[in-house]
């Protein structure tokens, strides 16, 4: 029976709904949040809070791109992740932009505390935290699953971490 046949059972179709849902979700919430947080809420556009909130918009395409083409690897059945190379870079190369944007906008925030500057801090540190969901344990436990395996036996890797240790 070919991969992608449509029996080829609820799991595999449920697993391929999630992993749409994850790369949908992620993308939106880039242009979501931003309105959300500038329009709505009025976060005042510095350059600190685009620089947090950059960073933050940056970690989400990271994540909607790996579920993207892990939804790919699996509609074709393909043994490894495709454009892992390309996250195996992101992994190297992110920290230092993250610590570089964290640090600025502790500076800021210090030098001129307030609205101006504390909303882009808190963006940097929540995309450090991004960061650290997708590329080594996973923080995010959106569903019973997940909630119960927390439970019973605690954070485990990440998804893309185990797929960047797998393509080693």
């Amino acid at each position: 029976m070919p991969r992608n046949s449509p029996s080829a059972g609820p799991t595999r179709e449920a697993a391929r709904r999630r992993l749409r849902s994850l790369a949908g979700w992620e993308l939106l919430n880039v242009p979501l949040q931003a309105w959300l947080w500038f329009a709505v809420l009025g976060v005042p556009p510095t350059a600190v809070n685009l620089a947090g909130f950059g960073a933050v918009a940056g970690l989400l395409a990271v994540g909607a791109a790996y579920w993207a083409l892990k939804l790919r690897q699996l509609r074709r059945g393909e043994p490894r992740l495709p454009g892992r190379r390309h996250f195996a870079t992101a992994r190297v190369a992110l920290p230092v932009l993250l610590a570089a944007v964290v640090t600025a906008c502790a500076v800021a925030a210090v030098r001129a505390p307030g609205a101006r500057s504390y909303p882009g801090l808190a963006f940097g540190l929540f995309a450090a935290l991004e960061y650290v969901n997708y590329f080594h344990v996973q923080l995010m436990h959106d569903n019973r699953a997940d909630l119960r395996r927390l439970a019973a036996v605690g954070f485990r890797r990440a998804h893309l971490a185990r797929d960047l240790r797998v393509s080693r």
